[in-house]
């Protein structure tokens, strides 16, 4: 009897067994499944292989390419549910599992930088906004802080009111830069962004400046550049024995032979125009460029040996054309003629005494010639006769201030050829009141070599002039030297003609 009895509980417990596992629970536990699926959470783009854990279970699963993820057969329970990539912040869900149905979560990523926090608007030092008269080189400088300490790169945005030209310097990693060679009389506008690499750009407000207008430059000259020639002016630092502040004054049309008036604080060149030599002036800095002749261009037998001259208060300009002398305002008006040589010889030079009653001028001929050097008054009646019935070239006449002295330059070869060569020619100041010349540059000027186009310096204790080859081809450079030729000469500016030194 107990055996049958036995034999009936063991059937019973075998028949629970079973029942219970066709219902999903074994012993009264339960299982079932999470699904899920991990996304961006801008955009909600699904990301691959992170990982997914589930607590306090501690299984983990991967992501597919798809961002989805399943965990089967897990005990009925709450869990938390962790997603765990590099470059994200970890994401935590509860997910409740239990038989009836399967859980799906989905979990929204954060990209780890989410909570970074941008740069400070950037705050410009220097210079202050609507500076003015400052130096054609400028340092900007400005500050920004980031909260969280980020590496800071900076970009400047710069514009002006002259040109469409946008000037952009990127990837900086000091709150500051420097400007150089801006354009004299220029205004410019400047804009900073900073970046932390993380966030979007923070941009600064806009400030301008603006550079002076005359660069005071003391020094002009002409360099041939591509064929070209190109007025400069400079500062010539004497104590460093540099060039400073070298500016290209004329771009484009070909422009020689500057001349500065400080009264009128112009500068008058020579430039092509219609096939024709004329008269231009402009500013200091360049700009305001105008023609001053039309009817009657600067004309004689070489452009490159014409000379011009300002009035002493800069209203009036002389020139040549030919075999005759004009005058004309420095605005165009009031055309003249001066003077007109009685033989046809062709009126090379000019130059006009600072007081205003006397004029030097270089005549010659057609093949730049049979020269000679004298003065007229301002009724061309001739005063002076300086030098006349030599061979070879003269040229490059220049009064003292005091108009006591004339500079000039003379071939002492006597060589005269068809192409204008000139083998060794020297520098020379005519004495008015002795009536008797000085060669200053036969005691240190090099064998060989010519000194050409000579100006007296400002306060006429020195002389500046070009010295180059007699061969015809090689460099010119402009040198100074005392006007009695006995100190050792300076070169100054190099592959440069035609100085001028006010």
């Amino acid at each position: 009897m107990k055996n049958t009895i036995r034999i009936i509980c063991l059937l019973f417990v075998i028949s629970t067994f079973f029942q219970c596992g066709e219902d999903g629970t074994i012993g009264l536990v339960e299982y079932g499944d999470i699904t899920g699926k991990v996304v961006e959470k801008d955009g909600f783009e699904p990301i691959k292989n992170v990982k997914i854990t589930l607590s306090p279970s501690n299984n983990s699963v991967f992501t597919n390419a798809d961002g989805e993820f399943k965990f089967e057969g897990i005990e009925a329970q709450e869990y938390s549910v962790q997603a765990e990539k590099e470059g994200f912040l970890d994401k935590f869900e509860a997910a409740k599992v239990s038989k009836e149905a399967a859980v799906n979560v989905i979990l929204e990523m954060e990209i780890s930088t989410a909570l970074n926090k941008p740069p400070t608007k950037p705050n410009l030092l220097t210079p202050t906004d609507g500076a003015s008269n400052l130096e054609n080189k400028v340092t900007l400088t400005w500050e920004a802080t980031d909260p969280d300490e980020d590496s800071l790169k900076y970009s400047i945005e710069i514009r002006n009111d002259f040109n469409n030209d946008i000037i952009n310097v990127n990837d900086l990693t000091e709150a500051s830069h420097e400007l150089n060679n801006l354009k004299f009389g220029g205004k410019y506008f400047w804009q900073v962004k900073v970046s932390d690499g993380i966030n979007q750009s923070v941009v600064s407000d806009l400030f301008s400046f603006t550079v002076k207008e005359d660069p005071e430059n003391r020094f002009f000259y002409v360099k041939n550049i591509n064929g070209n020639n190109v007025i400069y002016s400079s500062t010539y630092n004497f104590q460093q024995n540099s060039v400073e502040n070298e500016i290209e004054l004329t771009k484009g049309s070909n422009s020689w032979r500057p001349r500065k008036n400080n009264t009128s604080n112009l500068i008058a060149f020579l430039r092509t125009y219609n096939n024709e030599a004329h008269l231009y002036t402009m500013k200091p800095n360049g700009d305001e460029v105008k023609r001053v002749t039309s009817s009657i261009p600067v004309a004689g037998f070489n452009l490159n040996e014409l000379d011009f001259s300002w009035s002493q208060n800069g209203d009036k300009l002389l020139y040549p054309n030919f075999s005759k002398l004009y005058s004309i305002n420095k605005d165009g008006s009031g055309l003249q003629k001066i003077y007109e040589t009685t033989d046809g010889s062709l009126i090379s030079e000019c130059d006009w005494s600072s007081d205003g009653t006397k004029i030097a001028i270089k005549i010659n001929d057609a093949d730049g010639y049979n020269g000679k050097i004298f003065t007229i008054d301002m009724s061309g009646n001739i005063l002076h006769t300086v030098i006349t019935g030599v061979q070879g070239a003269l040229g490059g006449i220049n009064f003292s201030a005091s108009s006591n002295k004339l500079l000039y330059s003379r071939d002492i070869s006597d060589f005269q050829s068809a192409n204008y060569r000139q083998l060794n020619t020297n520098l020379f100041i005519y004495d008015f009141q002795s009536m008797s010349s000085t060669d200053i540059s036969s005691a240190q000027k090099t064998n060989g070599t010519n000194d050409l186009d000579p100006r007296f310096s400002p306060n006429e204790a020195e002389v500046i002039f070009v010295n180059t080859s007699n061969d015809g081809v090689s460099q010119k450079n402009i040198l100074k030297m005392n006007i009695s030729g006995s100190i050792q000469r300076k070169e100054l500016f190099q592959n440069a003609t035609m100085p001028d030194w006010e």
